[in-house]
């Protein structure tokens, strides 16, 4: 493991996302946001008030000592002051919720999508780059979400009330502060695009990272980089990517930053601006204007200013944050390679009659099966067996319906698979293939994932039978021992029986068995194999066999060879007819020879 390798790209980039794709996010929460969008206008009207009253005071209650009217503007400004507060407490809590409801809307949107996606799309796409989508992708787009519509709103009503409230008290003052305007455009033209680059960047080197971290420290990754003696090297890798990662962060955050002193300098110059150009006016030593109105009319200056370079960042944090939503709308827009049936059909009783007829199925370009045709009567015992590749799980998958078939099609009691509903199916078809997954919680949660609503006493019988429930007492916590990690605190025999008795608890009337013991040993092998044989009992089964000694007694074997089926018949049949399946049979007793004789 000297490295691991880099995360694959799911599907293509899909360019710019429109903007009103963005727009029809906010259409759940319409109403809450209108609310919000009035709140902040009057909040921004709010705020142009007090340098009004600022300049009474300034020009008419201190100089003529009024300390009535003094008060009374000192107390309306207070009274702005405490409204602007309240408003903006509310408005922040009315906008958290919007925006971090539509994450979740995202959240959930992209997880359903993909749990109706093909199992192909899971073998091509590692584990840590979906992960990272759902939680970084997501996540990074919450403050963008959260302030974006509102940053629009209350600056753009700020500058219109700073505009109107700045022609009131001078216009040619007015005049001179706009010019500045189209300078500031001029400064933060481009950086968007930059910041845009930069954020995608960040977020695919963030994804790499997230697969690092999870196959290196799950447990089977931790375990072989230490016994192979590559920690070393996975940290080396971690601190390059890591790096890689930092380095991308900080040119995303400082892209532009220099424009952006800029444009502060040139703020903070302004009101020198103002107070030169009204001294240099000044006509028989008085000012062209009152001092209370230079005052409010800087006040009000900042008010046209900082909004408007607000309002330019919030176009460069759009631009750049486009990234995300490209990455989101990415997997949002993968095509449904298994549609629901518009008019799906139920089995109120089903019997588990499988028909193949004329099968192909294809891996892209690569031809997995080809003219398949098999006819399986419910209740019987059906084995695929073949060389590695011959496409024996790929038949097997196609039942459950983890593939559609290119061509031909399957029928479960005469209907086509493709016109159940995929739960209904679920519920009929089971699968048990040699690697079993367990959940990081409880025994007794794992085993009623197959059935939530089944009892104690259910659960206990089921484990019975797959001779798992002794041993799952003996534990100190028993049904509530938690598995750990993909279940390594079990041997694979152990964990098999378990998955037994999860599907024992499912009751499915068709089962496929994906070489379900051939990672065992003889001995665990011979025990799974009498669960296997009570889980068996009266359902169609279809056994994808590695060791051909546990398919003797199949009703019907099939050879496949490059896809293709090339023998057919029971086991006395094919061997008697000394073919494909004979040298096959002769093989496997070979090995099996060479394990027995073995040393331990």
């Amino acid at each position: 493991m000297a490295t691991a390798p880099e995360s694959g790209k799911a599907v293509p980039g899909s360019g710019h996302v429109p903007l009103r794709r963005i727009i029809r996010l906010f259409h759940p929460y319409r109403t809450r946001l209108a609310v919000v969008l009035v709140l902040i206008a009057g909040s921004a009207v709010l705020g142009m008030l007090p340098p009004f009253l600022l300049r009474a005071i300034l020009d008419q209650a201190l100089p003529q000592g009024r300390t009535g009217l003094l008060a009374v503007l000192a107390a309306g400004m207070l009274a702005l002051m405490l409204a602007s507060q309240a408003i903006g407490v509310w408005q922040a809590y009315l906008s958290l919720g919007v925006g971090e409801n539509m994450m979740n809307d995202l959240r959930i949107a992209v997880y359903a999508h993909l749990q109706r996606m093909p199992l192909a799309f899971f073998t091509r796409t590692r584990t840590g780059e979906v992960q990272s989508r759902i939680s970084n992708d997501i996540g990074g787009m919450g403050a963008v979400i959260t302030t974006l519509t509102g940053s629009i709103v209350g600056n753009v009503t700020t500058v219109v009330a700073s505009l109107v409230a700045m022609l009131a008290l001078d216009w040619r003052m007015t005049l001179l502060s706009l010019l500045m305007v189209p300078l500031f455009a001029l400064i933060s033209r481009n950086v968007g695009d930059q910041r845009r680059v930069f954020v995608r960047q960040r977020q695919e080197q963030q994804a790499r990272l997230s697969v690092l971290v999870e196959e290196s420290l799950s447990v089977s990754g931790f375990l072989l980089g230490r016994v192979m003696g590559r920690t070393d090297t996975l940290v080396e890798q971690f601190t390059r990517q890591s790096g890689e990662l930092t380095s991308l962060t900080i040119r995303s955050s400082m892209a532009g930053r220099w424009r952006a002193v800029l444009m502060q300098i040139i703020m903070g110059a302004m009101p020198i601006v103002v107070y030169c150009t009204a001294g240099f006016t000044e006509r028989n030593h008085h000012l062209a204007v009152s001092v209370g109105t230079l005052v409010a009319f800087t006040s009000l200056q900042q008010g046209l200013f900082g909004p408007t370079v607000s309002l330019l960042g919030v176009g460069i944090t759009l631009q750049s944050s486009l990234a995300l939503f490209e990455r989101i709308f990415e997997y949002l827009d993968l095509p449904i390679e298994l549609p629901e049936a518009v008019r799906p059909v139920r089995l109120t009783e089903p019997r588990g009659h499988l028909r193949f007829e004329n099968v192909d199925f294809s891996y892209g370009d690569r031809s997995a099966l080809s003219g398949i045709t098999l006819d399986v009567p419910a209740g019987s015992h059906l084995a695929v067996v073949g060389a590695t590749g011959a496409g024996k799980t790929t038949l097997g998958y196609l039942v459950p319906r983890l593939y559609d078939v290119t061509a031909g099609r399957i029928t479960l009691d005469g209907t086509d698979l493709r016109d159940f509903d995929l739960a209904d199916l679920a519920s009929i078809v089971s699968v048990v293939s040699q690697e079993t997954h367990l959940f990081h919680t409880t025994i007794g949660d794992n085993l009623r994932f197959a059935r939530p609503q089944a009892t104690a006493d259910e659960v206990i019988a089921a484990s019975r039978a797959a001779q798992i429930h002794d041993l799952i007492e003996s534990l100190p916590d028993g049904y509530d021992t938690v598995v750990g990690e993909r279940g390594y605190r079990f041997s694979g025999g152990e964990k098999q029986r378990l998955a037994i008795t999860r599907t024992m608890l499912r009751d499915p009337r068709v089962l496929v068995l994906d070489e379900a013991t051939s990672a065992l040993d003889t001995r665990t092998e011979r025990s799974v194999q009498q669960a296997l044989d009570r889980l068996r009992a009266g359902r169609t089964t279809i056994t994808i066999a590695h060791r051909l000694s546990t398919v003797r007694e199949a009703d019907q074997i099939i050879a496949l060879d490059r896809g293709r089926i090339v023998e057919q018949g029971t086991h006395d049949e094919l061997v008697a007819r000394q073919g494909y399946y004979a040298r096959l049979l002769a093989r496997d007793g070979r090995a099996m020879e060479q394990m027995t004789e073995a040393p331990l």
